[in-house]
């Protein structure tokens, strides 16, 4: 289930403060940095965005 539109507006990467992507719709929900030197994904569990840096998967 996507994230409410005003929620992803205020949330930010934790790791470099760029906005996140929502890409809770997938199999492994979960929030990407749109920065391409940070790219971290934070994953999304039980609807609530799990935003702490050591959570985050790095890009592949």
């Amino acid at each position: 289930m996507p994230l409410e539109a005003g929620l992803l507006e205020i949330l930010a990467c934790p790791a470099c403060h760029a906005p996140l992507s929502d890409r809770t719709g997938a199999e492994d929900p979960e929030l990407v940095c749109t920065n391409e030197e940070c790219g971290l994904a934070y994953p999304v569990r039980d609807e609530i965005p799990v935003l702490l840096v050591d959570e985050a998967r790095r890009p592949a």
